[in-house]
């Protein structure tokens, strides 16, 4: 089972990715450093905040789990 602090630690790395992408995604969309970087930084901390929440309540369901031999 993952610990707290690993499952924070693979939100945060996952979520750098990600944001990285959202910037560059906006940037090009919309043309403004300044908006692509607020929808960036917006997105990193909720997105961050529910993959932890999800990354928990799937250590709790079984599915698809071996269990020990």
């Amino acid at each position: 089972m993952d610990t707290h602090s690993r499952s924070f630690a693979k939100a945060l790395s996952w979520r750098v990715t990600g944001t990285i992408d959202t910037m560059i995604i906006s940037l090009v969309v919309t043309g403004s450093l300044k908006l692509a970087a607020t929808i960036g930084l917006t997105e990193v901390v909720t997105k961050s905040l529910l993959y932890y929440f999800h990354e928990r309540a799937w250590l709790k369901i079984p599915y698809g789990r071996k269990t020990p031999v």
